[in-house]
C-alpha cells in the first residue's frame, strides 16, 4: 500500500470511529458520555496521516465535543467543558505527533536514498557483452530493504583478457558489503595485470587477507575467456556453473576446489581447468542463495530444472527472469534465505567479417 492510500484510508477510519462514537453517544443520552472518548479519531488519524490531515479530524473531533452538550444536555456545566478541553488537548497532541512522524520519515528517506546510491555504487554493472560473450546478471538480497549485501559479481575487459567473477563474502549486513567491495577491487587489480587465473587468485588472496579477520573469507569463481570456444576456469571454494548447451545437454563443469580467498595460507593450491564451449552455448555462474534454496519441506531446488529457461529463452535477460520466478516460486513466501547472485554467458562465436567495399576502377 502506498503512503497516499494508507493516508486515505487511516483518514476514512478516524472519521468512521468520530461517527460511530458520537452516533451510539447520542442515543444514549445522558445514560452514557462518550465525548471524552472523540479523542481516539485524531489519535488514529496520527499514525499516517499528514499533520494538516490530522488537525482537520481534530476539528471535527472538538466541533463534535462541543456539540455533545445538547443531546447529553451538559452545555455550561464544568464537567462538559473539561471534556471538550480533554479532546482538544488529545487533538494537538495527535497534531504535534504526526508532524515528529513525517519529519522521520523524511529522514529516513534522504538515509534509504543514500544507502541505496552506495549499494548500487558497489556492485558494478556488468558489460551486455564482451568481445564474443554475451553477458546478463541480477542480484537479490535476502535482507530486507537491501539492494546487495556479501554476494558480488564483477568484469574485466580489455584488449589482453576478459575475465569475470562471481563471489560469496563470508558475513552479512554492512559488514559483508563492505568486504564486497574490497573483493572486487582485488580482482580489478589483479585481473587487469596479471597473466593468469592463478596468479589472479594469488594475488587476491594475500591482498584481502590484510583486511579479513580470522573467520571471514570470500568463495570465488573465476572465469577467462581464454581463447575462440575456450574458457578458462579456477574455483576457490565456490559451487560450480552449469554449463548448457546449444544442442541439448547441460553439465555441472567438475573444478579442482581450491581455497576460499582471504584465508592467508601462504602458497595455497589453485588449478585452473580449460573447457571448450561453442556458438549458442550458456555458462550460469551462481552463488550458494541459488544451490541452498529450499522449500517448505526442505527440499534443495534441482539446478537440472532450470535447465530448459536457460537454454530455450531468447535473450540472457529473458533466461535470467525466468529463473528467479522459478526460485521465488520453490522457496516459502517467495523469500530467499540467502543473498542470490546470477550472472549466465553466452558463446556468440566470431563476430562476420566486416566486407570491404568493392572499388571500382575507372579509366578516362
Amino acid at each position: 500500500m502506498t503512503r497516499d492510500r494508507a493516508s486515505e484510508v487511516g483518514a476514512v477510519l478516524a472519521v468512521l470511529v468520530l461517527g460511530l462514537l458520537v452516533g451510539i453517544d447520542a442515543l444514549t443520552g445522558e445514560k452514557v458520555i462518550l465525548t471524552p472518548m472523540y479523542g481516539l479519531a485524531p489519535l488514529i488519524a496520527c499514525a499516517v496521516v499528514p499533520p494538516a490531515g490530522t488537525a482537520a479530524v481534530g476539528v471535527l473531533a472538538v466541533a463534535a465535543a462541543v456539540a455533545s452538550g445538547s443531546w447529553n444536555d451538559t452545555f455550561g456545566e464544568a464537567q462538559h467543558n473539561v471534556r471538550v478541553l480533554n479532546v482538544l488537548l488529545v487533538s494537538a497532541a495527535a497534531v504535534t505527533i504526526a508532524a515528529v512522524r513525517v519529519h522521520r520519515e523524511h529522514r529516513l528517506e534522504q538515509v534509504e536514498a543514500i544507502a541505496e546510491a552506495a549499494q548500487r555504487a558497489i556492485l558494478p554493472v556488468l558489460p551486455h557483452r564482451a568481445g564474443e560473450v554475451l553477458i546478463a546478471s541480477r542480484y537479490r538480497s535476502a535482507a530486507h530493504g537491501a539492494l546487495v549485501g556479501g554476494d558480488l559479481y564483477d568484469c574485466y575487459h580489455s584488449e589482453a583478457h576478459t575475465r569475470l567473477l562471481i563471489g560469496d563474502v563470508r558475513g552479512k549486513g554492512i559488514a559483508g558489503v563492505e568486504q564486497a567491495a574490497r573483493v572486487i577491487r582485488a580482482f580489478r587489480q589483479s585481473a587487469a595485470l596479471r597473466e593468469t587465473l592463478v596468479e589472479v587468485a594469488h594475488e587476491m588472496d594475500d591482498y584481502l587477507a590484510g583486511f579479513f579477520g580470522d573467520e571471514e573469507f570470500v568463495t570465488a569463481l573465476l572465469v577467462e575467456v581464454s581463447g575462440p570456444g575456450e574458457l578458462t576456469l579456477l574455483d576457490a571454494g565456490h559451487p560450480p556453473p552449469q554449463l548448457v548447451r546449444a544442442g541439448g545437454g547441460s553439465t555441472l563443469v567438475e573444478l579442482p576446489a581450491g581455497p576460499p580467498l582471504g584465508l592467508g595460507l601462504g602458497p595455497a593450491e589453485y588449478a585452473s581447468t580449460t573447457v571448450h564451449w561453442g556458438p549458442g552455448d550458456r555458462m550460469l555462474m551462481y552463488t550458494d542463495g541459488l544451490s541452498e534454496a529450499r522449500d517448505a519441506a526442505g527440499r534443495f531446488m534441482a539446478l537440472t530444472s532450470l535447465v530448459p529457461h536457460l537454454r530455450d529463452a531468447g535473450t540472457l535477460d529473458g533466461a535470467l527472469d525466468q529463473l528467479l520466478e522459478d526460485v521465488a516460486g520453490h522457496v516459502p513466501r517467495g523469500r530467499l534465505e540467502d543473498d542470490l547472485a546470477l550472472v549466465l554467458l553466452q558463446n556468440v562465436g566470431s563476430r562476420p567479417a566486416t566486407p570491404r567495399p568493392e572499388v571500382i576502377e575507372v579509366r578516362i
